[in-house]
């Protein structure tokens, strides 16, 4: 019933207060001032609904914004697992491959880990790195929204579930 309670604030909040908590989510203002004008939900899969047609209405403007917005997030190489054999070099691989990125795409590297076991993620952020840098412009402009989509999504329902982790890995950027 907490997650009804919650839902409920965020339904109860003044514009700009709920504005503010959604800026969490997903940074393009936008797409916070769409779900907050969209309220009151009767439900988490309303909230959710709404914020992933909000993410499709993203501007390139908003996106950008969006994906601007992902340097203030925790860095990624605190929370993958570093240790163990090859720590080292794979963190190595991730920074380099990473510095090819946003100098090809011009923006930082965003993939939705949500679900995965923090074994797995240092693997997939390296290989869906890889694999991406093989995308057109527009391909993987499509590609990063789809995955601040992702990730907006993943953290609405932590934040209406009341858990405090946001992260849902929004941004990959190497210590």
């Amino acid at each position: 019933m907490l997650s009804t309670a919650r839902l409920a604030r965020l339904n109860a909040a003044s514009a700009g207060a709920a504005e503010d908590v959604l800026l969490a989510c997903c940074g393009s203002r936008r797409w916070a001032r769409l779900l907050v004008a969209h309220r009151p939900y009767p439900d988490l899969d309303a909230l959710l609904a709404a914020g992933d047609e909000a993410s499709y209405d993203l501007t390139p403007a908003d996106l950008d914004e969006a994906l601007a917005d992902e340097a203030v997030v925790g860095q990624l190489a605190a929370a993958i697992p570093m240790d163990g054999a090859g720590a080292r070099a794979a963190l190595t691989a991730l920074r380099a491959a990473h510095t090819e990125y946003e100098r090809r795409f011009g923006h930082a590297f965003v993939i939705c880990l949500d679900g995965l076991h923090p074994d797995e993620m240092r693997n997939r952020v390296l290989a869906e790195i890889h694999a991406r840098l093989d995308n057109e412009r527009d391909a993987e402009r499509a590609k990063a929204a789809e995955e601040l989509r992702r990730i907006a999504r993943g953290r609405l329902a932590r934040l209406i579930a009341g858990q405090s982790q946001m992260s849902g890995i929004k941004r990959f950027h190497p210590a």
